[in-house]
């Protein structure tokens, strides 16, 4: 016995120094990349290591190319409280299991779960079979991958896939890309590094950003950022940091991003949440970058919907795929950050006009999306039986929509239990594609109502083969395939069938399934996807989306150790063991918005204009 145990202990000793190299080698190529240096255009926001400054919280100086960020400063190993003193996360309690601690215990797992360590798998406890437990592992990705700005950490890159010859900007820091790591560190209690980015990512949005000598509207939040480390004014032996942003005029499609706005608004939220702090969304600063964001998307334009009207590729489907116009996403990214920003907005003179609009919204908006992109069995024999070319006020058809367009796939895929909410609609046109982030957070950001939420869980139990497969979560339902993918992709060579956003599979997407279970108090749901991804990511090395219709090949362009893959698995692991915490995330409506959409459900929505009699709490 004392020999096994020598054995265990040297074992232990090895794992902790291969990991502890493992992590150097693989940040080293990211290393190199990030001091190699290119010439600086306009708008790159700097960090000098000679003085201690930092711009007010005067919004009316941002705007200027000279605010400049300082700060003497030394690049830091890592995140300060990440970790404990032997580099592991601190704290870790895995499925109520700690790492084994003797040879009975090693013995007594090899033979309960002799399948998973003889295939390489693991478990989601600590080290067996002298391999770390997925959720450790996970945790020490996800800290490899942070980025520090001056010294302090700032976000994660979005990969760190050293195997691929093409970077690309997958070492750059996403908007998108890091909410999920920064609900992870918030619900771990690391909350400076969610601080750091809200306030730096702030900084970056009110730049003059071009693309072929046109900007875009004020507000606009960059897609990503980078740091870079450069000499000083010319000075090899003094550096400094400085932010990169890319507002999507070196993206693919140079299409600008929609969503970084509405996500920066909701975790911002999250944070005072989860902290109980709430000077950062009190500030100055802070509070005009709300209504900053909140005017461009409030904006009064050509359209006649409620819903946001925006171009394809704007979200995290950023490439063409026949999504432009109003997609669901954006719609209940829109509503969610919306909530957010009434409740965080502060009570002054200013702001009366920016809520009165806000409010406004908010009714319409969620009625048009329950009312006009819900389908079910039932709304699918109504389309079915439509009449068309109708010109009234009192249209049962308002959207001119043809019979003719209700695929085939859908007849055969709508179960008499459950609905969905459609991906799009526009005149003489629903895109009846099932998009799994739009259904989710409808249900999370309570755009969709409790009937219809428990409605899309039942769906995807139902069409749990197509939807989630061998490896959570369809991005999408069905694929376009054929002509039909030359025609609205452009025959784009990544999105082929079954791939990428076309019907791909993506493991982060598991977070905000599972946040919508916890809402529903359906937890079942995530903890069987959870299970299922469990089997593999680890395996897989951490995989930016899986292949074909049962998700069993590693997509052939997919990025290895993705970071929101890393993230969203943790996120959910952390809600499913405390339920209570997605509550920094669930937005629900208040009594006034409930009774006001009530109003219009019982008035006759295709009312004839100018109806006297009507009163409503809000401007329509």
């Amino acid at each position: 016995m004392a020999l096994s145990e020598a054995f265990l202990c040297l074992n232990h000793m090895l794992l902790s120094n291969s990991s502890s190299n493992f992590g150097k080698q693989r940040n080293l190529g990211l290393v190199q990349f990030h001091h190699s240096l290119r010439t600086l255009g306009n708008g790159i926001k700097r960090c000098g290591f000679r003085s201690i400054s930092f711009c007010s919280t005067d919004r009316t100086n941002l705007t200027k190319r000279s605010c400049l960020l300082s700060c003497k400063c030394q690049r830091a190993d890592r995140v300060s409280g990440l970790t404990a003193d032997d580099g592991r996360p601190a704290s870790l309690s895995i499925n109520g299991k700690t790492n084994v601690s003797n040879v009975q215990e090693l013995n007594e797992l090899l033979q309960s779960d002799g399948e998973g360590v003889a295939s390489g798998d693991t478990n989601g406890g600590g080290t067996v079979g002298g391999r770390k437990g997925i959720e450790e592992e996970a945790w020490d990705l996800l800290k490899e991958s942070v980025v520090y700005y001056c010294g302090n950490p700032i976000g994660t890159i979005a990969a760190s896939d050293t195997s691929s010859s093409s970077i690309l900007n997958y070492d750059q820091v996403f908007i998108r890309d890091f909410i999920p790591s920064g609900i992870a560190f918030l619900l771990k209690g690391e909350y400076d590094i969610v601080r750091n980015f809200i306030l730096h990512t702030l900084q970056l949005q009110s730049w003059e950003k071009t693309m072929d000598c046109h900007s875009p509207g004020q507000g606009l939040m960059p897609a990503s950022f980078k740091v870079r480390t450069v000499p000083l004014d010319g000075d090899n032996s003094v550096t400094e940091d400085v932010l990169d942003p890319d507002f999507g005029e070196a993206a693919i499609g140079r299409v600008a991003p929609v969503d970084s706005g509405l996500w920066w608004i909701i975790l911002l939220r999250a944070y005072g949440k989860c902290t109980g702090d709430l000077s950062v969304q009190e500030r100055v600063d802070v509070q005009t970058g709300i209504k900053m964001i909140l005017k461009l998307c409030l904006a009064d334009g050509f359209d006649m919907f409620p819903t946001l009207l925006v171009t394809d590729g704007s979200c995290m489907i950023d490439r063409r795929m026949g999504i432009h116009g109003h997609p669901l996403e954006i719609q209940a990214l829109f509503y969610s950050a919306l909530l957010c920003a009434r409740e965080m907005l502060a009570p002054e003179d200013g702001s009366a006009d920016l809520i009165r609009a806000l409010n406004n919204r908010l009714v319409a908006l969620s009625f048009h999306i329950r009312e006009y992109y819900w389908i079910d069995m039932k709304k699918l024999n109504e389309i079915y039986r439509y009449k068309t070319e109708e010109y009234s006020y009192d249209a049962v058809n308002k959207f001119n929509i043809y019979p003719d367009q209700i695929p085939s796939w859908l007849v055969e895929f709508m179960p008499s239990r459950g609905g969905y909410l459609i991906g799009n609609l526009q005149p003489a046109h629903m895109d009846f594609r099932f998009f799994s982030l739009g259904n989710l957070w409808s249900i999370v950001g309570g755009l969709a109502t409790v009937d219809q939420s428990h409605a899309i869980l039942d769906l995807v139990e139902e069409k749990w083969s197509e939807l989630v497969a061998d490896m959570p979560l369809k991005i999408c339902y069905p694929a376009l395939e054929g002509q039909e993918w030359r025609i609205i992709t452009g025959s784009d060579p990544k999105n082929t069938a079954w791939s990428y956003h076309n019907g791909g599979s993506w493991p982060t997407l598991l977070w905000q399934l599972t946040v919508a279970c916890m809402k529903m108090n359906r937890p079942e749901i995530a903890e069987k996807a959870v299970m299922l991804a469990e089997r593999r990511l680890s395996r897989d090395k951490w995989p930016e989306y899986y292949d074909t219709r049962r998700a069993r090949f590693i997509g052939k362009q997919s990025r290895l150790f993705q970071t929101w893959s890393i993230a969203g698995y943790l996120v959910a692991k952390l809600l499913l063991a405390n339920p209570s915490a997605a509550k920094v995330l669930i937005t629900e409506e208040d009594s006034e918005l409930v009774n006001a959409f009530s109003c219009m459900l019982s008035a006759n929505p295709r009312r004839k204009r100018g109806r006297k009699g009507f009163k409503q709490p809000f401007i329509i």
